[in-house]
């Protein structure tokens, strides 16, 4: 007779079902570990004394050149206040695309962040987002690691651990040294951990749509890091095939038994059980900081007996080649079509890059060994040396496991050497190439560091999950340690507060590694507690001492820009005041920092981009302007021939109330002068040419503007002294782009130049009025032996520059129109020759004459032009993203295999319901365990409801 059946159990609660979510290590990890990150983050900037917790400005390089304006701008174009729109954007470069440089700058999610913050606090938002982003990091990892040794049972588990160390990866050398300074590299911290989740679904043959959407999501984030990540996380996955049985497929993702079962069998010595049962299962509570030590002891023993018989071992590793060629297939298939998802926009910065100016070829220099090192320690930092800092207690824990007899054998070498091998290749130039995707980066060649972080750290985790490590394992990692802070000692990378901070963190995890091992005896809470609490001060404080000495390093070393003030707001007022596009430019003028027309609005040259087009920066290179950035950032130029060229017909002059410094904010006064030019339209005679760069920039000038208005003198130089005649009264030019130091005529003040060719080309200047004898004596003071043009000199004629602009205008556009990516001219009747439109010409411009179709545009010395025959009195110009087409049809193919992937799945996932109940189970391909009378009586019970 059966027995009784058991009385129906009370349903849950909602509140006991929140109270045990609330326990779930799979949540507590990553909410642990992102607010540990987000903690450490605002403390090492309030040490640093970094805005916005402190007076110091936090823009250094790129941060303040380029991704402080591109998201102030970002907002304004969100909330509809720009001129341009998803493909074209006005204010920059005279015209330049910007879906590319959402797609490298701001695809981010947490991006559009910044519309919740006022329009004169870019850098409060950019902060938050940054901090945001670092702390998403560090969750994310948590997340990946609990994951990898799930707790037994469903409960407990060593999820302090895994917050530890997801926060240590967040807060590495590379965070502060790199990813903090240039925000967008910060997706492809948060996207490597994801992609290493998204290869245990694809390990266990689960979430194929899911898993899709998180690689989309990383690549359209940041591709260029997501590629990166992409790599780490192909290796994470070989890995985990080679070290795992075919059994372990299960849902290393959920939790329960079935994830505590699931991630035993990788992680535990089958030939040195006693030991393990012995001493790591007692201590594995402490070692996960204070876990209980019933789960601790649970999750011991599960791993104890997951060893299977010899013989089932020898025939799951036969059986077991193609379960991992087909979690392989499906790793291919996941990224192939997350990358697919994201083509609309990756494909466009893509070819956005084929047409952007180049910048000279780097051949790749490895770092010397001791320099590498070095970049273990704290409070080190370089841009020509791996940041490798992931904090010591965690860089120890990482170190234990080739002597940590705990973990399985395959487990211990398969991770020691995937770790080795990633820092090799590191080193050598092809698998240089390989993380650069082909091409070494001009500066920082180690951007990929923080992929081998999180590899230290997953090896870490895989050694202090099962608990602490034995003494043998910990002398052994100490004695590695000790050899690599002895061949870092002459490293030049290396700070005062390096050691001295290395060595507190050591002391007090030994003291942490010595409480727990105690309680793994005595099995005291209040042991566990002090444990936590010296590893938690060990790590977090070494990170936060590491990020404010590194930030102090940086606005040290490198270059910077002031925080906002004063001086940017009164441009911008008045250039909001003084806007009439379309009607003629505004620029704002040059300030500290870079790209005044995003961030202060207007419409001028200045506009620093890896995407600025070749064309753009050749034909302003022709014509006189400067450029940063070996010619990626051109600057504006304050020249009346160019404004007319280029319709600025008001120009904003500004200048520093005091002299600008790291500790406060910049107050200034701003002028505008408003003066008549041609429209943006202009109609020349003749047929399109090309640019000239090797011609005088003077030359260039007239020959765009279709008059002379320069006298063009011989120049005779007598060491630092050149001479010339020029007619009285006219404005004295001097051009010397590769020249660096001052130029003086004489009685006036000197201008400085700052020509460092590739990286610097100094614009022309204006230096003075010609005496009334008409002789120019120019007095030069050059920083090294001055390189000159042919024809440095050019004295302009104003009265001529003024016939010049009255002719365009009377013969121009009567009327211009323009909307986000397209502009509209109409001209006199019976206009022929050239219609040039002052914006360069870019591939992606396709221009029309009257009712004519649009075609590719053409070129009138690098601007767009279209040729009239007199009947047509309109021209229209529009911009199409190149590559854009093709990205969204590869994005609507990848759609449609990922439905025709979620169908399949929803097909197989309903195959169990159509009877077919005996032999393996679904998705882990185990046998279906029978039930005991009395779970079919309780099951009988809770499906009648008796």
């Amino acid at each position: 007779m059966p027995p009784a059946a058991p009385p129906a159990p009370t349903p849950a609660r909602d509140g006991v079902r929140g109270l045990r979510a609330a326990r779930n290590p799979l949540l507590l990890a990553p909410a642990g570990a992102g607010l540990l990150t987000a903690a450490v983050f605002v403390l090492a900037t309030a040490l640093a004394r970094s805005h916005p917790l402190g007076p110091y400005t936090r823009n250094v390089v790129d941060l303040g050149q380029q991704y402080l304006p591109y998201h102030a701008y970002w907002r304004a174009f969100l909330l509809g206040d720009t001129h341009g729109d998803a493909f074209l954007n006005w204010n920059s470069g005279f015209g330049a695309g910007f879906l590319g440089d959402i797609g490298t700058y701001l695809s981010s999610p947490f991006s559009l962040l910044v519309v919740l913050f006022p329009a004169d606090r870019p850098e409060l938002a950019l902060y938050v987002i940054t901090a945001l982003k670092i702390t998403a990091a560090g969750a994310a990892m948590a997340a990946l690691l609990i994951r990898l040794r799930p707790a037994a049972g469903g409960s407990g588990g060593p999820w302090p651990l895994a917050a530890l160390l997801g926060a240590a990866y967040a807060l590495s050398g590379w965070t502060f040294n790199h990813g903090a300074s240039v925000p967008m590299w910060l997706d492809g911290l948060i996207a490597f951990p994801l992609l290493c989740l998204v290869a245990e679904w694809a390990r266990a043959g689960r979430r194929p749509v899911l898993g899709p959407l998180v690689v989309a999501v990383a690549w359209i984030a940041n591709f260029y890091t997501a590629y990166m990540a992409t790599l780490g996380a192909a290796v994470f996955l070989i890995v985990r095939l080679l070290t795992t049985d075919t059994a372990d497929t299960a849902d290393t993702t959920g939790t329960g038994a079935t994830a505590g079962t699931a991630g035993t069998t990788d992680t535990t010595d089958t030939a040195g059980t006693a030991d393990t049962a012995g001493t790591a299962a007692t201590t594995g509570s402490a070692g996960s900081v204070g876990t209980a030590a019933t789960a601790a002891t649970t999750g011991s023993a599960g791993t104890t007996g997951s060893a299977g018989p010899p013989a089932t071992a020898a025939t799951a590793g036969t059986a077991g080649v193609r379960p991992r060629l087909a979690a392989l297939l499906r790793a291919v298939w996941t990224v192939g079509l997350g990358v697919g998802l994201a083509a609309p926009l990756v494909l466009v910065v893509f070819s956005g890059t084929q047409y952007a100016d180049p910048t000279p070829e780097t051949v790749f220099a490895p770092a010397a060994w001791t320099e590498l090192f070095g970049r273990f320690l704290p409070a080190t930092a370089n841009v020509d040396t791996p940041a490798l800092f992931i904090g010591t207690p965690a860089l120890l824990l990482a170190l234990t496991l080739p002597f940590n007899r705990a973990v399985a054998p395959r487990v211990r070498y398969g991770w020691t050497a995937a770790v080795v091998l990633v820092t090799l290749s590191l080193q050598w130039g092809p698998t240089h190439l390989l993380w650069h995707a082909g091409a070494s980066p001009n500066g920082n060649p180690y951007r990929q560091a923080f992929v081998l972080c999180g590899l230290l750290l997953v090896a870490a985790w895989l050694s202090g999950a099962p608990g602490v490590p034995r003494p043998a394992a910990l002398l052994g990692a100490a004695a590695l340690l000790g050899a690599l802070a002895l061949a870092a000692r002459t490293s030049t990378d290396i700070d005062a507060w390096s050691y001295p901070t290395a060595g507190a963190a050591l002391l007090l995890a030994a003291l942490a590694t010595l409480l727990l091992l105690l309680r793994g005896r005595a099995r005291t809470p209040a042991l566990a507690a002090g444990a936590a609490a010296l590893l938690l001060a060990a790590q977090a404080g070494e990170a936060a001492v590491s990020g404010s000495r590194v930030e102090r390093q940086q606005r040290a070393d490198v270059a910077w820009a002031p925080r906002i003030g004063d001086w940017q707001r009164a441009v911008g007022a008045e250039v909001a005041r003084a806007d009439a596009w379309p009607a003629y430019r505004t620029d704002p003028g040059p300030l500290p920092g870079g790209n005044e027309p995003l961030l202060l609005g207007g419409e001028g040259a200045d506009a620093y981009s890896s995407l600025t087009t070749e064309n753009t920066s050749r034909t302003l290179d022709s014509l006189g302007f400067g450029h940063y950035a070996k010619g990626r950032h051109p600057e504006t130029l304050d020249n009346p021939v160019t404004d007319a060229i280029f319709s600025i017909g008001t120009r904003i002059r500004s200048e520093a109330a005091e002299p600008v410094r790291q500790d406060a904010a910049p107050r200034g006064t701003a002028t505008a002068t408003t003066t008549a030019v041609p429209p943006l339209v202009t109609v020349h005679p003749g047929r399109p040419a090309a640019v000239d760069p090797a011609d005088s920039a003077f030359r260039n000038q007239e020959l765009l503007l279709g008059s002379s208005v320069y006298a063009l003198p011989a120049v005779r130089r007598t060491g630092t002294t050149l001479t010339a005649r020029c007619p009285a009264g006219a404005e004295v030019w001097f051009w010397a782009p590769e020249y660096k130091g001052t130029a003086a005529l004489a009685g006036t003040a000197p201008a400085a130049y700052d020509g460092r060719p590739p990286a610097t080309r100094a614009p022309m200047r204006a230096l003075g009025t010609v005496p009334a004898d008409g002789e120019v004596r120019i007095r030069l003071v050059p920083g090294r032996k001055p390189v000159l043009p042919r024809q440095s000199v050019g004295c302009l004629d104003r009265a001529r520059l003024a016939a010049a602009v009255a002719r365009l205008t009377a013969t121009g556009a009567t009327r211009v129109t323009a909307t986000g990516h397209a502009l509209t001219a109409e001209l006199p009747p019976g206009s022929t020759g050239l219609a040039v439109v002052a914006v360069p010409r870019a591939t992606g411009w396709r221009c029309a004459a009257g009712d004519a179709e649009p075609v590719s545009a053409r070129s009138h010395r690098g601007l767009l032009a279209v040729p009239l025959d007199g009947r047509a009195t309109r021209v229209s110009c529009s911009f199409r993203p190149p590559g854009v087409r093709l990205g969204a049809a590869a994005g609507a193919t990848a759609l449609l295999a990922l439905a025709g992937t979620a169908l399949l799945a929803r097909r197989r996932a309903r195959r169990p319901e159509a009877g077919s109940h005996e032999g393996r189970q679904e998705f882990t391909g185990r046998p279906h365990e029978a039930r005991s009378p009395a779970q079919d009586a309780d099951y009988a019970a809770r499906r009648t409801g008796a």
